[in-house]
């Protein structure tokens, strides 16, 4: 049965009105579940009474990364409004894009990202965020007296409460509807996944224009009374200070952002006695850095998700993070998953396939753009992913790759993942990445981008490698050295720049 509540801080204020909910790193500044309940609650009014925001209505910030963007989502989820975060990395007509398809009725902008919006929009600095929260915060009452029925609006679960923009690797990018059926599940799954509780600490470094920034942990920390310490950036040395400082449980990130700690000059001196496990998603953890966290005593446990479902979908348990690295491990509870041919028919196990999705943590669709959500699904709701997995004859599943970064060579199906992995195990290769390209014998062939361990290593010792590991028609055709991977906002390798240099 579905749960009914969408404010979660109403009742953290009455359970643990003084455990912090968010604290802010630079600063130390720090909300306790009563403060973000009352805050919010007196945001949610001010925002209704000064712009005119009612159910339903977008509310966007431009900005790096802040205590303002919780506050304001604690208001949306209160009242029933929708918060756009904006990327602050895009230019001044990616950014008009976003906010003519997403029309708020106010951009709440930092002093440094006021360039980036063009006249027009209705615009209002970010540090009038605190004062709206502040000036209404008298009439309330105490901690967990919020006045609940004068928050405007109200919502219900099929609402949306977050407006996430993918990327656009492809094209336009594409306006996420996350709804708060879908923030309750994906919370749901995560804390059942992950064992966590209202003792559990976690830091967040990633951007809050991207999904991880919300999802990953800060949303299912507030329905489990944890506590999020926020940075403004990730820094791998500071971060390696606060596992000990703070007694942070949980380490999380894209495998870059494990490799960076694990190279930090700090890494080796660090404690980390409090670390429950570090989780890596975003893509494939490096056998070779796996090892490494292993050998200082902290599990990896892989995940997988994406923008439209969850986005927490998969977890390894922490025991197998050894017997089965390389695998994202099982589903969460509630989230049906199939793997499907191009007929959409279930594939065996141990043959490719295309991960789809089914549950509650699924996004209805992309803001205003039907054609888009049509093609997203298909047979009685069934969420097309993009993303190529086999599972094994235990049910562990593998990534194999992006629908549209297999290549055909020679008439077989070749998958960059499979390819990058066998790479990775060499010791001079730092990173790399395997794009297709046109190739007048094979129709298509592998090109690989090596980032080095540390001198460049001979091109031919890693084709010789690639051919004693894989078969040959997955051998790429040639190697290319790069200083660093062109990466995009979420951290992910971008395909389609790698494959203009070619």
């Amino acid at each position: 049965m579905d749960p009914t509540r969408t404010d979660w801080l109403e009742r953290q204020a009455l359970y643990r009105p003084a455990r912090p909910a968010v604290v802010w790193d630079p600063t130390g500044e720090t909300l306790t579940y009563g403060d973000l309940d009352r805050l919010g609650a007196s945001l949610a009014r001010s925002l209704a009474e000064r712009f005119g925001v009612g159910r339903g209505g977008r509310v966007a910030v431009l900005a790096e990364n802040s205590l303002e963007h919780v506050l304001l989502f604690a208001a949306c989820q209160k009242a029933g409004f929708v918060l756009v975060p904006l990327n602050y990395r895009l230019t001044a007509p990616e950014v008009a894009h976003l906010v003519g398809d997403s029309d708020p009725a106010v951009v709440f902008v930092s002093e440094e990202c006021r360039p980036l919006v063009l006249d027009g929009v209705p615009v209002a600095p970010l540090a009038d965020v605190r004062a709206l929260a502040e000036g209404g915060a008298g009439d309330t009452g105490g901690a967990g007296d919020t006045g609940g029925a004068a928050v405007a609006g109200g919502a219900a679960l099929d609402d949306a409460v977050l407006l996430l923009y993918t990327s656009g690797t492809t094209g336009r990018p594409k306006g996420a509807l996350y709804t708060h059926r879908m923030l309750v599940w994906n919370a749901v799954n995560t804390g059942i996944r992950l064992s966590l509780t209202d003792a559990d600490v976690s830091f967040n470094a990633a951007p809050l224009y991207h999904t991880g920034g919300w999802n990953v942990l800060l949303t299912p920390f507030l329905l489990y009374g944890g506590t999020t310490v926020l940075l403004d950036r990730f820094d791998p040395d500071r971060l390696l200070r606060l596992c000990d400082e703070r007694r942070l449980t949980i380490l999380w990130g894209v495998p870059t952002m494990l490799a960076m700690l694990a190279e930090s000059p700090a890494f080796e001196g660090a404690n980390l006695a409090s670390v429950r496990y570090a989780i890596v998603g975003g893509e494939p953890m490096p056998a070779p850095l796996t090892r490494v966290w292993q050998a200082k005593g902290i599990p990896v446990r892989q995940g997988f998700g994406m923008t439209e479902v969850g986005p927490n979908c998969f977890s390894l348990p922490e025991a197998d993070a050894v017997r089965k690295m390389g695998s994202i491990g099982f589903p969460n509870l509630f989230l049906d998953v199939r793997v499907v041919d191009g007929a959409g028919r279930d594939v065996a196990a141990g043959e490719t396939g295309e991960l789809v999705f089914r549950g509650p943590v699924v996004t209805p669709g992309y803001w205003r753009n039907p054609e888009a959500t049509a093609a997203a699904f298909f047979d009685d709701g069934w969420f097309r992913s993009g993303d190529l997995v086999r599972q094994d004859a235990e049910g562990y599943t593998y990534v194999v790759g992006r629908l549209k970064e297999m290549y055909i060579s020679g008439g077989e199906n070749v998958y960059p993942a499979e390819v990058e992995a066998a790479l990775r195990e060499h010791p001079a290769v730092a990173e790399a990445a395997v794009v297709g390209v046109p190739d007048a014998r094979w129709g298509e062939a592998g090109c690989a981008f090596v980032v080095p361990a540390a001198a460049p290593p001979d091109a031919a010792a890693l084709l010789d490698h690639c051919r004693a590991h894989l078969a040959r028609y997955k051998v790429p055709r040639e190697v290319r050295f790069l200083d660093a991977l062109p990466v995009g906002h979420s951290g992910k390798v971008q395909k389609t720049e790698l494959a203009a240099l070619v």
